[in-house]
C-alpha cells in the first residue's frame, strides 16, 4: 500500500518543504537504525544525535543572529513529529535537545547567548536540562540539590534523575536550591550551566527502560562541583521561573510532537495490518466492527494533530496559549495511548511479537506521560484557569522572545 501522508493541509509551501526534508531524513537515517537500537537497549544512540546536529535542527528556534534556523515552534513540532514517526527514541533525543535552549534564549546573559547559541546552532554543543530529582519528581520547589557560594564560585551538591540526553550532552542546565523555601519562597532556586567534564560531576551508568531504546535519560550526581559566577543563568532566584517557562513553552509542545509522531505510526501500522489480513473473500478491513475502531483512532489522530499544530502556531505568533500547550501535551499522550490500545487489540497475538513494530510503539508512547507534568498536573493547571486562578501566562510574558513573527522576535 502507498505510504500515508500526514502533512497538515493548511501548511504553507515553506513548511511543506521542511516536512519533506524531515521525512526524507527520517527514512534515510532514522528508520534503518531502529532495529539496532531496539536490539541494544543498554547502549546510548550517539550517531543519530550527531547527524541531527549537523542538520542544524537543534537550533530550530534560535534567531539568525546566532546562526540558528529561526524556523519557529511549528517547524520544530513538525521536525520532532516526523522523526518520532520513524523512531520514538530519535524523536526523544531531538526534543530533549531543544528544551534547555529556552533557558538560554529567554534568560541567558548576552555573553552566554553569544557564546552558546552559535555552538548549539552548528551542532557542536548539546544541552540537557536537569531539574527532576528521585524523591521529589516534578515538585520543583521541593528539590534538595543545593548550590552554595564559595568566594566568587558556586558549589553544587546533590543528584538529578530522568535527564534527557544525559550521556551525550556537553552542558547541563541545572536548577538547584540556593536558599530555603521558608525564607525565599519562589525565589529559592537558581539555574546554572554545568559543563559535562567538571570535576565532581558523575553521569551514572545508562540503564535501559521500558521503551525509547537508545535514548539516555539517566542520573547525574554532583559532589562538590565548582562553577564560576558566569555560569548562573538569569539572576539568582530565577530558577523556578526558568524551569516552569521552559517546561510550558518547550517541554509540553515537544512531548506533544513525540506523542503525535508515534500516534501516526500506530495508525499506519493498524491500517496496514487490517488491509493486508485476509478473511473469507476479503480482508479484516472490510469488517464494520473493525472499521469502527479504525474510525475512532483516525478521529483521535486528527484532533491531536490540530491541537499540536494550533498551539505552536499561536506561540509563533505571540498569542497567549499556555492553556493550548498544556491541553495539547495532555491529550496527545492520552489519545495516542488509547489508539495504541485499540491497535494492540486489533492485532491480537500478532501485536506481541518482538519483531513487529507495534509493541515498540506501545512501549515508547508510555514515556511521554510524566515529563513536563503528568496528566493530573495538566488538568489542575487547566482547572486553575477556568476557576479564575490563572497561573503566569509564559506565552504572554516571553512573547517578544518566543514569537517568530513579531518584529522583536529576533531580539533574543
Amino acid at each position: 500500500m502507498p505510504t500515508m501522508s500526514f502533512t497538515t493541509p493548511d501548511l504553507t509551501p515553506d513548511y511543506d518543504a521542511l516536512v519533506q526534508h524531515f521525512d526524507e531524513f527520517a527514512a534515510a537515517e532514522v528508520a534503518p537504525r531502529v532495529q539496532r537500537m531496539e536490539s541494544s537497549p543498554h547502549s546510548v544512540e550517539r550517531d543519530l544525535a550527531l547527524l541531527m546536529a549537523e542538520q542544524g535542527w537543534f537550533g530550530a528556534t534560535i534567531p539568525r543572529q546566532y546562526a540558528g534556523m529561526h524556523a519557529g515552534h511549528l517547524a520544530k513540532t513538525l521536525m520532532i513529529q516526523s522523526v518520532s514517526r520513524a523512531s520514538g527514541a530519535a524523536g526523544a533525543i531531538l526534543q530533549a535537545s531543544q528544551l534547555p535552549i529556552s533557558m538560554i534564549i529567554h534568560f541567558g546573559s548576552d555573553e552566554q547567548k553569544a557564546l552558546l547559541l552559535p555552538q548549539i546552532s552548528s551542532g557542536d554543543t548539546l544541552l540537557s536540562i536537569a531539574v527532576t530529582e528521585e524523591e521529589t519528581g516534578s515538585h520543583v520547589l521541593g528539590m534538595e540539590t543545593t548550590a552554595r557560594r564559595d568566594g566568587s564560585d558556586w558549589i553544587i551538591d546533590g543528584s538529578k534523575v530522568h535527564i534527557g540526553n544525559s550521556h551525550i550532552a556537553h552542558i547541563h542546565c541545572v536548577v538547584a536550591r540556593t536558599a530555603s523555601a521558608e525564607t525565599a519562597g519562589s525565589r529559592a532556586l537558581t539555574a546554572f550551566l554545568v559543563e559535562h567534564d567538571r570535576d565532581g560531576l558523575t553521569v551514572e551508568r545508562h540503564q535501559p527502560a521500558l521503551g525509547l531504546h537508545g535514548f539516555s535519560f539517566g542520573k547525574l550526581t554532583f559532589d562538590g562541583v565548582r562553577i564560576p559566577e558566569a555560569n548562573v543563568i538569569g539572576e539568582v532566584g530565577d530558577g523556578k521561573d526558568i524551569a516552569y517557562s521552559s517546561s510550558i513553552l518547550y517541554g509540553r509542545p515537544n512531548l506533544a510532537a513525540v506523542s503525535l509522531g508515534i500516534h501516526e505510526a500506530i495508525m499506519e501500522c493498524a491500517a496496514s495490518f487490517l488491509e493486508g489480513r485476509r478473511r473469507y473473500n476479503g480482508t479484516l478491513a472490510d469488517l464494520p466492527v473493525l472499521r469502527d475502531r479504525i474510525g475512532a483512532m483516525k478521529s483521535r489522530l486528527m484532533a491531536c494533530r490540530e491541537l499540536a499544530h494550533q498551539a505552536v502556531h499561536m506561540l509563533d505568533h505571540g498569542q497567549s496559549c499556555d492553556g493550548e500547550l498544556i491541553n495539547s501535551k495532555y491529550l496527545n499522550h492520552k489519545w495516542a495511548v488509547e489508539s495504541g490500545q485499540d491497535a494492540m487489540e486489533l492485532h491480537g497475538a500478532h501485536a506481541l511479537r518482538t519483531d513487529y513494530p507495534l509493541q515498540r510503539l506501545w512501549r515508547d508512547v508510555q514515556h511521554t506521560y510524566s515529563p513536563a507534568g503528568t496528566g493530573e498536573v495538566q488538568r489542575q493547571r487547566l482547572a486553575e484557569t477556568e476557576l479564575g486562578e490563572p497561573p503566569v501566562q509564559w506565552s504572554e510574558r516571553l512573547a517578544a522572545k518566543t514569537s517568530l513573527f513579531l518584529p522583536t522576535s529576533t531580539d533574543a
